[in-house]
């Protein structure tokens, strides 16, 4: 197989960005994720691919649970906020503000256009991400009309 050419390929796959947060033991986690789908209409389950040994991996085995923010188109700033960890400051999440969620007790970033949580019930541990299997427990919507910021649409790229 030509490497390259397997790289372009697997770039071309769709994603949205969004932010992943988990709340466990006093400790909050949150990164950019990209690896999401939903995979199961009954039970609403989705399925989120999450780099071992990563604060984010750590966190969301620990908590059995996590939220995903979505994000909408120009909230580029934000997505790279999350790139790296960030400092929890009160009620200040890298700098945004954040609520708790009512189910999962994980950050909901109150700027970004809508939310869901979801406990874990799977996972596979494969290469260098593992997939959990989550289902959804709760959801809210802050900006019916907003459009969801898509990975392909930046300069950035994860895949490959």
């Amino acid at each position: 197989m030509d490497e390259e050419i397997k790289r372009k390929v697997l770039r071309k796959l769709p994603y949205g960005l969004y932010v992943m947060t988990a709340s466990a033991a006093g400790r909050i986690a949150a990164s950019t994720l990209t690896w999401l789908s939903q995979c199961s209409f009954r039970p609403p389950l989705v399925m989120l691919g999450i780099q071992t040994g990563s604060r984010m991996h750590e966190a969301v085995e620990a908590a059995g649970s996590l939220a995903v923010n979505l994000l909408g188109e120009g909230q580029e700033k934000i997505a790279e906020t999350f790139f790296r960890p960030v400092p929890v400051e009160g009620d200040l999440l890298g700098g945004l503000v954040f609520t708790r969620g009512p189910v999962t007790g994980a950050p909901l970033l109150v700027d970004l256009p809508a939310w869901f949580e979801a406990s874990v019930t799977d996972s596979v541990v494969r290469g260098d991400h593992t997939v959990f299997v989550a289902e959804i427990v709760n959801a809210g919507l802050r900006d019916a009309d907003a459009a969801v910021l898509l990975l392909g649409r930046t300069p950035w790229n994860y895949g490959g």
